[in-house]
């Protein structure tokens, strides 16, 4: 790691803190209130994957948690066979306990970081990625896991993300982060907020929306869309 990022939680914290939050990632209405239009954007997403891909027989679901996002669309696309990405393997555990009974497919795990497991090539018809990029830092590391999911979907298949970004002004990236400690304290409290926000620093290292939607033309993807944005997060789509 950098001397840039040399502040920031090493893979390892970041396993740990996802370990101890099994139970609150397990609940489909409540287990991302920090993520503003969560419930929504479970919704376009998942809605979304299901349109683009209504013959889908495979999902990777990178940083998977608890499984929310493919437990939502397997009520869109059945018998899907799904692969659980993931650094905690507690939160793997309660995914796979959860979407096992949910699909008539297969359900495999991989424990891995996403920078340096190994996808193979046109493997899958969806990969979903729901607020875990922006834990990615260098420009290079975004560039080398837009490039391994291009080569890991079939083609035609679908890249669905969701995550917290920045924005391309630091006075509106301000303004922005003004506001969402505004929901943060509306949904509970300061101290929640200043909870949020203590992780966020210390964790997140989140890019531009159009940062990342570059590279994922540079990469090759042949349709790239926007879902949704609001405030500092943002669900967006790209077909190979």
């Amino acid at each position: 790691m950098t001397d840039e990022y040399a502040q920031k939680s090493s893979v390892e914290d970041i396993r740990r803190r996802f370990d101890g939050e099994v139970e609150r990632f397990s609940n489909l209405e409540t287990g991302q209130t920090a993520t503003v239009d969560a419930p929504l954007t479970l919704e376009l997403v998942t809605q979304a994957a299901a349109a683009l891909q209504p013959t889908a027989r495979s999902v990777l679901d990178i940083g998977c948690g608890a499984g929310n996002y493919t437990l939502k669309l397997l009520q869109e696309l059945p018998d899907l066979d799904v692969t659980l990405l993931d650094l905690s393997g507690a939160m793997l555990e309660r995914a796979v306990q959860r979407l096992t009974p949910a699909t008539g497919g297969t359900v495999a795990r991989l424990q891995e970081d996403i920078r340096t497991v190994e996808l193979g090539e046109a493997a899958f018809d969806i990969i979903l990625a729901s607020q875990v990029f922006h834990h990615l830092r260098g420009e290079g590391e975004w560039r080398a896991v837009y490039r391994k999911c291009w080569m890991a979907l079939k083609p035609g298949g679908a890249l669905l993300v969701n995550d917290l970004i920045d924005q391309a002004d630091p006075r509106v990236s301000a303004l922005m982060r003004r506001r969402w400690g505004e929901y943060l304290t509306g949904l509970k409290d300061e101290a929640y907020r200043d909870k949020v926000f203590g992780y966020n620093e210390i964790e997140d290292t989140p890019r531009p929306l159009f940062f990342q939607l570059d590279i994922l033309r540079e990469t090759g993807f042949r349709v790239i869309d926007v879902l949704h944005k609001n405030s500092v997060f943002a669900a967006f789509y790209a077909l190979k």
